[in-house]
């Protein structure tokens, strides 16, 4: 069918090179412009955060063929 959308496309984030996983995570906690409250947090902090995330499997690193980007996002 011609109006299919691709489904995203879940990497492991085991499967990435240590840069790339570390450019992955910075992107996106540079995107979120979460406010993390009272307490400053650096990007160290927050990237060691998601990275918990992925290993506990909270969430993964997904691809968007479409729109050809990548993001990290929550397991329901």
């Amino acid at each position: 069918m011609e109006n299919e959308r691709p489904e995203p496309i879940v990497i492991p984030y085991r499967d990435l090179s240590e840069p790339a996983l570390r450019g992955v995570l910075e992107s996106f906690v540079l995107r979120e412009g979460t406010d993390y409250g009272e307490r400053e947090v650096t990007l160290d902090q927050k990237v060691a955060q998601v990275l918990r995330q992925l290993e506990r499997g909270d969430a993964q690193i997904v691809f968007d063929p479409v729109v050809e980007s990548v993001d990290v996002v929550v397991k329901r």
